[in-house]
């Protein structure tokens, strides 16, 4: 039954983004149209646990907030206080999604309520252990932004509609459902936003095929995670299955973009991770790490492909890349954003992360920087080649790099070749789950197998000149069947006698048609 109201919350919730969003694009309207369930989900929880808090004095969360008896302000502030403490927010009734919603029936003019409404959940956790967590969550709806509208009137309706349709989705029935079901729909809509929205949407989200197999390579050996890192987490999708998968206890991640640093909060939330549990920071992670020295059983990553960084000299400086003797150059951050992960890899841990192929062959300093992780550290534990156009917005192939601290020195590298396993689905190329399992197992197993992967000691990497370039060491060539020249000759001099008998027929027929003398 789960998968089928699955099934139905997601095309439900797609079809209100579709026929809602007028004239926007898909990727502005995503911010409303997802902040928007995320409210309706926050009123829904605070109701449901204040009510069953309630029960022993037999009155509702809404019978109390309008009470006029003597006993109900102190039984308001205890309410209030066991929300903060427990859920990390408040919301007085009259703020709720079904008062939103009454008023909306009433045909009053609900934008100003409805930005007070988005206001008081923020400022009800100012102080509170989950201020961080909340403040500033719906900044990014504008009610007065002209894209919903030339007038106040069009603005009113246009918000109105969306409420309404999303009023008329049941998120789910028990709490354990409802998590599960509206989590995985939310990822669904960020993920078909992904898709519409091309190469700047596709930067803040990870496929799930794709996420799926970093959890389960740096949850190998963890019977449960301690914590997960991701540095560059865009929505947290990838954090998210990667604790899942790895049972673990606490979630860390830093953003760039304000925007997409919401998204990432909202995600958590949404997906029943209390907010004691996780802690997402707004920054930029190279230039501003928000971590410190910290350490971290599991990291996992999806950087922005060969972007820029300022590669400024205070960095020759900084524990994160001085070791490596060279920093990465300013026109591609990739192994800037390699060494800063693997800072802050404790020593029994795993890091996983996605990045193009060039980090596997270019020279100059990225040469010597992986020179440094190949020779120096030992720390490069697998390379995965997958297939190209797997990711929105870019169809160039990627590999994953999997790093360890503790290798012994006879470590073999490996190599795997998944580049041509895949579905082609429309214009993108989809890993099934015999794809995804025959990566993992492999890695898990460390097993060679013939045109698709291949443990290199270090003595061969050398001979390669510590190029990684997954050709060199696995060979997917496919020989072809040897031709047979004589067979080939004696079918064209037999084609050849046809032609003139075929000729001569001709040459016939235009006679008798008096065509040629």
């Amino acid at each position: 039954m789960s998968e089928e109201l699955q099934q139905k919350l997601r095309t439900q919730l797609w079809t209100v983004a579709n026929n809602l969003r007028g004239n926007m694009s898909a990727n502005e309207f995503m911010y409303f149209s997802l902040g928007f369930i995320f409210y309706k989900y926050l009123s829904e929880k605070i109701e449901k646990y204040a009510n069953q808090s309630l029960e022993d004095d037999e009155i509702t969360f809404k019978e109390l907030w309008n009470s006029k008896e003597d006993e109900a302000e102190e039984l308001q502030k205890e309410v209030k206080k066991q929300c903060l403490e427990n859920i990390g927010y408040f919301i007085e009734p009259q703020y709720l999604f079904t008062s939103i919603i009454d008023a909306i029936n009433r045909k009053d003019n609900i934008l100003p309520q409805l930005e007070r409404s988005l206001k008081r959940i923020e400022d009800s956790t100012l102080g509170q252990d989950s201020e961080e967590d909340f403040g500033g969550l719906f900044s990014d709806i504008d009610l007065n932004s002209p894209k919903l509208g030339k007038t106040a009137d069009d603005k009113n309706t246009l918000i109105s509609n969306v409420l309404l349709a999303l009023d008329g989705i049941e998120f789910g029935a028990d709490e354990a459902t409802q998590i599960d079901i509206l989590g995985d729909a939310y990822e669904y809509m960020i993920s078909q936003f992904a898709a519409g929205a091309g190469k700047k949407a596709g930067e803040f989200y990870t496929p799930q095929e794709v996420s799926q197999i970093l959890a389960e390579i740096v949850s190998i050996g963890h019977t449960r995670l301690r914590n997960v890192y991701d540095p560059t987490c865009g929505s947290g999708s990838l954090l998210i299955r990667a604790a899942h998968v790895g049972k673990a206890v606490e979630i860390f991640g830093q953003e760039k973009n304000p925007t997409t640093y919401n998204l990432a909060r909202m995600n958590m939330l949404l997906h029943g991770i209390k907010f004691s549990n996780f802690q997402i920071e707004n920054g930029d992670t190279l230039e501003a790490d928000a971590f410190g020295e910290r350490q971290f059983d599991a990291v996992v990553a999806n950087p922005p492909f060969s972007a820029e960084w300022s590669a400024a000299d205070k960095f020759n400086s900084d524990d994160r890349f001085s070791q490596a003797g060279r920093l990465a150059p300013r026109k591609t951050a990739d192994y800037a954003f390699i060494l800063h992960m693997i800072y802050h890899l404790s020593d029994g841990g795993t890091m996983a992360c996605v990045a193009p192929h060039g980090v596997l062959f270019r020279g100059n300093a990225e040469g010597e920087i992986r020179r440094f992780l190949i020779e120096r550290k030992n720390y490069i534990d697998a390379i995965i080649g997958l297939p190209a156009n797997i990711f929105y917005g870019t169809s160039i192939p990627t590999c994953i790099l999997v790093f360890k601290k503790c290798r012994k020195e006879d470590d073999n590298i490996l190599f795997i070749d998944a580049s041509k396993e895949f579905e082609k689905v429309k214009t993108q190329n989809k890993l099934r789950q015999q794809h995804i399992r025959k990566i993992v197992e492999t890695y898990r197993d460390r097993k060679e197998i013939e045109k698709y992967s291949h443990l290199a000691p270090l003595k061969e990497v050398r001979g390669n000149d510590y190029n990684l370039n997954i050709p060199r060491y696995v060979d997917t060539f496919e020989e072809e069947e040897p031709i047979d020249i004589k067979a080939v000759m004696a079918e064209i001099k037999e084609l050849e006698a046809k032609r003139s008998e075929l000729d001569k027929e001709i040459e016939v027929y235009l006679k008798e048609l008096g065509l040629v003398e």
